[in-house]
């Protein structure tokens, strides 16, 4: 009983912890800027400055940013469901010569910096003429969708029954019929990990925009916010109510798909 005690104040204490930046983020979005500076800090401003929220959304672009984030983010998203799924479908399911050295190479390019490739890819892009559009930030998706979430899939899928595939080819269902009508309705809780991977990643990409976006209506949410702080006068409440607007979706994308998360990350390591 005292060693339950002990872990729940534990988990308790490290709980508001790691909550701290958040709650401290919230509390300045609504300060005055005369409390954004006082001490000791003031943790529960009063009045509450709503205002904060419009001048953001107004004077930083806000709303531009947030559809430019959105339609990258959703677009390279479901590419990376749709061609990491297939992808690890082969390496699970189907038999081909090479796959396991195929597989070896693919889990090996884990340990390849972004740094290493970044140049060549920036070299490929601008010779296909894509440098300040979209495309190098969602195209790439379309093939593969990661080394990472080929493995957690294919590990995931490594953990359905065998019968349940050789029934469906044995009753004359093509590896395609198998892959939608069986495959990715049992995969609810390893694909719903792979989307919120994959958002947190393209929501919150800030090096990617920066190298391959030059003109200001097509910046993401990463570089307004930036753009944003570089200012002359830098309004740090209204700099905060900018970056919990920015912050909101992810924390509410794992609220309602958290179940669907530790279920996926915890049944993909089941069988190897």
């Amino acid at each position: 009983m005292a060693r339950a005690t002990f872990v729940y104040c534990l988990l308790i204490g490290l709980g508001f912890l790691f909550a701290m930046p958040l709650v401290w983020l919230a509390s300045t979005s609504l300060k005055s800027n005369e409390q954004v500076g006082t001490w000791p800090p003031v943790w529960i401003p009063y009045p509450f400055i709503w205002e904060n929220y419009g001048v953001a959304w107004t004077s930083g672009h806000f709303g531009l940013y947030f559809f430019n984030t959105a339609t990258i983010t959703v677009l390279a998203t479901i590419g990376q469901l749709l061609t990491a799924s297939m992808a690890a479908y082969g390496f699970a399911r189907l038999r081909f010569p090479g796959r396991e050295f195929l597989f070896a190479v693919l889990l090996a390019t884990l340990m390849l910096p972004f740094v290493v490739t970044m140049i060549p890819t920036f070299i490929l892009f601008k010779n296909l003429g894509w440098l300040n559009s979209f495309k190098p930030l969602i195209v790439p998706s379309y093939f593969g969708g990661g080394a990472f979430f080929i493995f957690l899939l294919r590990q995931f899928f490594k953990t359905l029954p065998t019968e349940m595939f050789e029934q469906a080819t044995i009753d004359g269902a093509s590896n395609y019929r198998i892959y939608l009508q069986i495959l990715l309705p049992l995969s609810k809780p390893a694909l719903s990990t792979v989307a919120i991977f994959g958002f947190m990643q393209h929501w919150n990409d800030f090096l990617g925009p920066l190298i391959y976006l030059n003109s200001p209506e097509k910046f993401t949410l990463a570089l307004g916010l930036r753009q944003f702080i570089q200012r002359t006068e830098v309004r740090y409440q209204e700099m905060m109510a900018m970056a919990l607007m920015m912050t909101l979706p992810v924390l509410l994308v794992f609220f309602f798909f958290q179940q669907y998360f530790i279920r996926g990350v915890v049944m993909s390591g089941i069988k190897g």
